[in-house]
Formats: structure tokens, C-alpha cells, sequence
């Protein structure tokens, strides 16, 4: 049956986007590698969860509140790196997130008894709407005007839960205070150790979620849209609609990171979230690897202990000493930490096969 009898071809968008933006060239994969590349992953990833679920039990309890900071930033950087790695969109005001997600946690928790555990997807929630409705009026800015929009938000956030509007649930300056929970059912772990397996269970979900929205519909279109956007919009993509999206699922999952930060540190204030955090969450998305999965655990580990290595180093200019951290991993590792990794790995796997 010719072509002209089958019918006219199914236009697909998303897909006809995302063929021209590859090479076109497909790689026939021989079945029994593939079978053998799937049993290392998931033997890699089973070594990795039991050394993540050990893990607590070997450390002091501030260890193991720090080990929780990096699982908290981690699911931020998740996020922002789906807006900027993935769809192209540069934010400088993620922190406004961040924070959003921990203040709705306190007051939660705080003003109206509601259990931790349940302020974690209301926070999700309340930034994914705040961030997709703030995605609308983003459309019409780029790159650097975007940026300056964003960077707007983390600055003018923090001076809006001072105000003595706010103040009744905010807490104004002060801010508020909460208690750290206890391990449910009897479980003989600490509040440390119970609070590191509850934020490990969110970032394990959002890594599943993340690395399937990435490889649905959904996920392609935002890719396409930051690498060809004209030819995105040409062939039927929109636009408007993916772009509202991603800074809707990102906010979502700042938000969730922000409440998370909030029950394990026990406090929230409106000088907790400057728009250096905004930065900082900038930074770690850079240093980890843009458009990268695993980057996002790479740049936490590097926002949470950095800072405290350079100012044991040097108590006088800490920030001189992380200014040269920040530029010799920019020298040394231009495609970021999970860039390196990455190259390292196929130069092995190259070595091995010419062994072969």
C-alpha cells in the first residue's frame, strides 16, 4: 500500500521539534548491552540507595541535619534547573520560591496545628500556582529582562513579609518558630535522623517525577523550545502554554525544598531568604552541571559545605576564598561537576573498549 493510501501523516509537534533539533541519526543498541547496561545502572543505584539509607546512622546529629540541607538544596536545584537548564529560562529570583514554600509550612504548622507532613504538597501547590500565574507576564521578557524580572521578585519578597500586613501571620522580623517532629510509630531514630529519611522519600520522588516529565511530551517540548523556540512555535508548540508550565513545576519544587528547609531548621525569617539565596541557587545549579539530573545533588553538596570550608580557611575574607573556589571549578570544569563525571566515565568506558 503506497503512502498517498495509507492516509496523511499524524502530526506530532513535539516530536517533528525535536527530530530537527537532533542529528537525525539513530543508534541501533544490541539488545544483549543494553540488558547489561540496565543491570549495572540498577545495581549502581541500589549500592547508592543502601549507602544513603546507612548513612545517618554513622554520623553526629548536626552531620546528619547538614546531610538534610544538601537533600533540601538538591530538590531546589532540581527545579531551577529545569526552568534554566532544560527550558532556557534564566531566574534570579528562585529564592522568593524557597521562601514562599517554608512560610507556608511555619504558618501552617504554626497559626493552625495542620501535621508537617501534609505542609510539604500544600507548599508544592501554592508555588506551582504562584509560579505558573508568574510565568504568564514572564512570556513577554528574555534572558537578561527576564533575569532583572526574577531578581525583582527575591528582592522585593523578603521586604513583603516584614510589612505590618503580613505581620499577623508572618511574624514580621521575628519571624517564627517551629518544632522539630519525632519519628512516628515507635521508630527508634532521632529527630535528625527521621527528619534525613522524610526529606530523602520527597527528593526520591521528585527525582522519579523529574527524570519521567523530561522524557514525556511534556519534557521534549521544553527542550525544544530552549533550543530551536522559533521552530518550536512553527511547527505547533505552545509556547506560552510549556514555558507558564516549567516555571510552574520549578516554583513547585523550590516550594517543597523551601518547607522541607523550613521543618529541619526549625525557623523561618524574612533575612533568611535574601536574594543571595537566589544566587546561591544559582550557583549550584552552574557548578552541578546545567541541564543535568544528577548535577542537582553535585551543586548542593557544593552550596552546603563550600562556604564552610572557605571560612575555616580564612575567617578575615571567606568570600575571597569562595570566589576562587567558584573560579577554578569554572576553569577546571566549564560543563559543571556532573560535565566532568560524565567525560570521565566515557574516557573509561573508551579505555575499556580499546582494551577489549
Amino acid at each position: 500500500m503506497s503512502s498517498e493510501e495509507q492516509g496523511p501523516r499524524k502530526i506530532d509537534p513535539v516530536a517533528d521539534v525535536v527530530a530537527q533539533t537532533s542529528s537525525g541519526v539513530a543508534a541501533v543498541v544490541p539488545h544483549t548491552w543494553a540488558r547489561a547496561e540496565l543491570f549495572g545502572t540498577s545495581l549502581r543505584a541500589a549500592v547508592f540507595a543502601g549507602l544513603l539509607c546507612a548513612l545517618p546512622f554513622t554520623l553526629t546529629n548536626y552531620q546528619v541535619f547538614q546531610v538534610t540541607l544538601v537533600l533540601v538544596y538538591a530538590i531546589a536545584l532540581l527545579g531551577l534547573n529545569l526552568l534554566t537548564g532544560y527550558n532556557g529560562q534564566i531566574s534570579l529570583g528562585h529564592g522568593a520560591f524557597y521562601a514562599i514554600g517554608a512560610y507556608v509550612a511555619a504558618i501552617l504548622m504554626d497559626r493552625y496545628g495542620v501535621p508537617y507532613w501534609l505542609t510539604v504538597p500544600v507548599a508544592g501547590v501554592g508555588c506551582f500556582l504562584v509560579g505558573y500565574l508568574f510565568g504568564f507576564p514572564a512570556l513577554r521578557l528574555e534572558g537578561l529582562y527576564l533575569a532583572l524580572a526574577t531578581f525583582a521578585l527575591g528582592v522585593a519578597l523578603p521586604q513583603l513579609l516584614k510589612s505590618n500586613f503580613l505581620e499577623p501571620w508572618t511574624g514580621g522580623v521575628q519571624g517564627i518558630v517551629i518544632t522539630k517532629p519525632d519519628a512516628p510509630y515507635g521508630l527508634k531514630l532521632n529527630p535528625d535522623q527521621w527528619l534525613y529519611f522524610f526529606t530523602l522519600f520527597f527528593v526520591l520522588i521528585a527525582l522519579f517525577l523529574t527524570r519521567n516529565l523530561l522524557r514525556s511530551r511534556i519534557g521534549l517540548a521544553m527542550v525544544a523550545i530552549r533550543d530551536q523556540p522559533i521552530a518550536a512555535e512553527a511547527m505547533g508548540v505552545n509556547t506560552a502554554f510549556y514555558k507558564s508550565l516549567a516555571f510552574g513545576i520549578s516554583a513547585m519544587l523550590t516550594g517543597v525544598a523551601g518547607a522541607l528547609g523550613a521543618i529541619a531548621v526549625q525557623f523561618v525569617a524574612p533575612d533568611s531568604f535574601t536574594v543571595l539565596l537566589s544566587i546561591t541557587l544559582l550557583v549550584g545549579i552552574v557548578i552541578g552541571g546545567l541541564a543535568s539530573i544528577p548535577g542537582a545533588m553535585y551543586g548542593a553538596i557544593f552550596i552546603q559545605f563550600v562556604p564552610n570550608v572557605a571560612d575555616k580557611i580564612s575567617k578575615a575574607a571567606p568570600w575571597a576564598i569562595y570566589g576562587v573556589f567558584l573560579i577554578l571549578f569554572m576553569l577546571v570544569l566549564p560543563s559543571g561537576i556532573a560535565g566532568g563525571v560524565r567525560a570521565m566515565s566515557h574516557r573509561f568506558a573508551r579505555r575499556r573498549s580499546i582494551q577489549k
